[in-house]
């Protein structure tokens, strides 16, 4: 059961495939009005327990006229018969069969029944059955000025599957869209909800999980899914816990190449982040003027100092004695660096080490053309931009601001890299047609320096990865979730304002083992 469970909590559809799915359910026997009021019951039982004060006052239902307008109408009865004021708006002419029959009952049952929006402005809390997934036209007219006067009304408001005027599949805004309060997903995640655009009208989400079979899920969605990354996944990858008998070069030897005179704090926070992860052996490689000042932050690290240029950039990498790039388990490359530093770029992507490029790393690469660039390594390739830096390693694909699902898809399938865009909602793809989304975040994180952090992370896990047979994907994604719970924890006890980069690698370890000791 708990197995079960965490793949439906994993799992995020297209419109087309929830379609497909409730197809399947169909065709097998369940009758739909069955589901309905299976469905509607959830959301009643949720309502009443997210506002169990609400008998003495007035509920308004938003309907439509498909089935999310159903499921909304089997909410009204029932909250009409444990004696809620309930009052319904239906503006449309022509609604589904089943539906049609389930206001009909309302109305036999004295719920007044309004074409006026207007009529429900006394309403306490409003439940919008306007529409459910599917929808791809823009809202105009006078359903529009109603979902618009709706929101002028500043009510709480809880939306059934999605807020109503969301595109299933990509979040955008259809002409309007119901500013929810809280969103009931009934059966499987749908992507939309976790698009970036979409997060201001989603309000708190959660699953309504009605029990779809497995095997259907899996029937459609086959192995190429999208994921939603759980804590549940996160921690299973992560590489813990360690042999009783082991030793530093066994958990991993990450190698950092960042910074320069003009960006010292870029290399200091990426070595931070990695510091945290845990990884074995960290060396990093600065400019020459930096080394006493690395020394002095991360005294356990190996700090080696490299010729610079005359702008303060490393101008050559200069390794240990008997130390070559194939001596670390991984290599991260970019934050703080400046492009002065491009020959290193192109030496490290040479070698056959898995390896991390991020800020100007990502820089230089769009200067040297990504994707032909990137399909001559052998070994694995990281990218982790965020929304500009992407625009410009991939100016031919879709703009990953309008659907940041199909962008990253595309840009991990032609670059042949694991491609981490960053943002409200981290999306990650790989070469496979694999996507992972991280479902929460905190805009504690929009600070100078956060995303250096995630690099050093990331690359510390990474270098463990290995010796411990646990997938790149999966450690991509874990990085993703524990560097924005970090946040969301940190955000918490000091507010979002209160949450540099500095102090963000503070919280790491305080968020992983709260998490492992709820999951034990």
């Amino acid at each position: 059961m708990l197995e079960r469970q965490e793949q439906i909590s994993q799992t995020i559809v297209t419109a087309q495939q929830m379609r497909d799915i409730e197809a399947r359910i169909f065709a097998a026997g369940m009758p739909v009005a069955a589901l309905m009021e299976k469905v509607a019951g959830l959301i009643f039982r949720r309502v009443q327990a997210l506002y169990p004060n609400l008998q003495t006052q007035s509920v308004g239902i938003l309907t439509g006229p498909g089935h999310n307008g159903g499921d909304a109408l089997v909410v009204a009865r029932e909250l009409h018969f444990c004696g809620y004021d309930v009052k319904i708006y239906s503006s449309f002419s022509k609604l589904k069969e089943l539906t049609s029959q389930h206001l009909q009952y309302a109305q036999s049952l004295g719920i007044p029944c309004y074409e006026s929006i207007e009529q429900l402005s006394d309403c306490d809390l409003l439940i919008d059955g306007l529409f459910g997934f599917g929808l791809e036209r823009t809202l105009t007219s006078a359903i529009a000025q109603a979902i618009n006067q709706i929101n002028s009304w500043s009510k709480p408001v809880v939306s059934i599957d999605l807020p109503s005027g969301l595109h299933t599949d990509t979040g955008e805004v259809l002409g309007t869209a119901i500013r929810a309060t809280h969103t009931f997903c009934l059966g499987l995640w749908k992507l939309g909800l976790l698009q970036d655009h979409a997060l201001e009208y989603v309000g708190k989400a959660e699953l309504i999980d009605f029990d779809i079979p497995l095997a259907d899920v899996q029937a459609v969605v086959g192995t190429n899914r999208i994921h939603r990354i759980t804590q549940t996944t996160a921690l299973s990858t992560l590489p813990l816990p360690r042999p009783a008998v082991t030793h530093k070069y066994k958990e991993g030897h990450l190698l950092l190449i960042c910074g320069s005179r003009r960006y010292s704090g870029g290399a200091i926070l990426t070595g931070l982040g990695a510091r945290v992860s845990g990884v074995g052996m960290l060396s990093i490689a600065v400019p020459e003027s930096l080394k006493p000042l690395l020394v002095a932050q991360l005294p356990e690290a190996l700090i080696i100092g490299c010729p610079e240029t005359q702008t303060g950039a490393i101008a050559s990498l200069q390794l240990p004695e008997n130390t070559d790039l194939s001596s670390f388990n991984a290599i991260a490359i970019g934050p703080g660096l400046t492009r002065d530093a491009t020959p290193i770029v192109q030496q490290v992507l040479s070698s056959d080490r898995p390896l991390i490029l991020d800020a100007d790393g990502l820089n230089i690469l769009a200067q040297m053309g990504t994707i032909p660039t990137l399909q001559k390594r052998q070994a694995v390739t990281i990218l982790t931009p965020h929304a500009g830096e992407f625009k410009r390693l991939f100016p031919d694909l879709p703009d990953p601001m309008k659907d940041r699902v199909r962008a990253v898809r595309e840009a991990a399938a032609q670059s042949g890299a694991i491609v981490l865009l960053k943002g409200a909602r981290t999306a990650i793809a790989n070469s496979q047609n694999s996507v992972w989304i991280n479902p929460e975040s905190t805009p504690a994180l929009a600070r100078g320096g956060s995303g250096d952090v995630l690099t050093g992370l990331l690359s510390g896990l990474l270098a463990q990865a290995k010796s411990k047979d646990i997938s790149v994907e999966k450690i991509v994604a874990t990085a993703a979730w524990w560097h924005s719970q970090a946040a969301i924890l940190a955000g918490g006890e000091r507010t979002e304002l209160g949450v540099d980069a500095f102090t963000l690698t503070n919280y790491f370890i305080p968020v992983l083992a709260s998490a492992w000791k709820e999951l034990n």
